[in-house]
């Protein structure tokens, strides 16, 4: 049709235009069609992106209002709170699959006396199999523990540190469906707030020979968005570290600033000793520590979940998956020694 001219041969003007008239409408007819199924898939793919990535956040959220409801009596160690936000963390690791390190889930830890308090706590230790046997583990760790309830108040610690002992469930569930190269240790430590206790105990009587714990990484507060940003600590230390945490923050969707880890910094400000990776540190053992600078909610009673943004801290739990994946894959070239 294309080489037939119209205009030289009239009789054929008018079967011509209803020719194309009709092929027009026919495709389209095809082109909108092709189009809208395009589009339909095209969105219905969004949608599910956009729905798996809200049930994610959703379920963040959710578990973060578990472990800091009231319901928990601020999770001091010794106390009944402490025991059921156990029992609770117990209960997801059950769900999801993950194995405990030894014929349980708990490792006892002493307790200095308190009024109102036993004197044996616990800590939560699980294990992640990597796909090669043996070989250095990496310790994923957080603390479960709060200030418990004063003067009729109930500290809840979403943020410190409910939002890092949620993190690593979420993460523990990425990483059983894809399992790491080397074993993963998940630790929710035990009296943090009252000095570190449960870490201390935990490198002093490890479930696993203290060198082949090559890194620890430790969530402490990395759910409040006060200061936009998230920070890593202990590359100072250890300087190997900051290209892979660098890597992992390459697609962050929250800010990652570098430091708090160097002696010259006003008292308060070097978080070298300020949380569980303190006892890593003390026994010769690399560590990152993520976390957020404080916030007027910090040790006081109106650090709950609902001042939580879900992005910001589902941003932060997806920079600390990737930045086990990068420790993972470095696990076995890293060095240290054992003091």
């Amino acid at each position: 049709m294309s080489s037939v001219s119209i205009h030289r041969v009239p009789r054929l003007r008018a079967a011509t235009v209803a020719l194309r008239t009709a092929c027009v409408r026919v495709c389209s007819t095809a082109c909108v069609t092709a189009l809208l199924v395009t589009t339909v898939a095209a969105s219905a793919v969004q949608a599910q992106r956009a729905t798996a990535g809200d049930a994610i956040t959703e379920r963040l959220m959710q578990r973060l209002g578990a472990l800091a409801a009231d319901s928990m009596e601020g999770r001091r160690a010794g106390t009944a709170g402490s025991a059921r936000a156990r029992a609770w963390i117990i209960g997801e690791l059950t769900a999801m699959g993950a194995k405990p390190m030894g014929a349980g889930y708990t490792m006892p830890v002493a307790l200095r006396p308190r009024a109102g308090s036993d004197t044996v706590g616990a800590n939560i230790v699980a294990r992640i199999p990597g796909t090669t046997a043996g070989g250095p583990v990496l310790v994923l760790s957080a603390h479960y523990d709060h200030l418990g309830v004063r003067n009729g108040e109930v500290f809840n610690g979403a943020d410190d540190d409910a939002s890092g002992c949620v993190a690593l469930l979420t993460i523990a569930e990425r990483l059983l469906r894809e399992p790491p190269t080397h074993d993963v240790m998940l630790a929710f430590f035990d009296a943090e707030e009252s000095g570190m206790v449960g870490s201390k105990a935990f490198v002093n009587a490890p479930p696993v020979p203290l060198e082949r714990i090559a890194m620890n990484i430790n969530l402490d507060m990395v759910a409040r968005q006060d200061g936009k940003a998230l920070w890593v600590a202990g590359a100072s230390h250890a300087p190997a570290l900051k290209p892979i945490a660098e890597a992992a923050a390459t697609l962050s969707s929250v800010t990652i600033r570098f430091g708090h880890d160097t002696k010259d910094l006003k008292p308060g400000d070097d978080w070298t000793g300020s949380s569980d990776h303190a006892a890593f540190h003390a026994k010769g053992i690399p560590f990152l520590y993520l976390g957020v600078e404080d916030h007027p909610d910090y040790h006081k009673a109106g650090d709950d979940a609902d001042k939580v943004d879900p992005a910001f801290y589902r941003g932060t739990v997806e920079f600390a998956y990737a930045l086990v994946r990068a420790a993972d894959a470095k696990l076995a070239t890293m060095s240290r020694p054992v003091k």
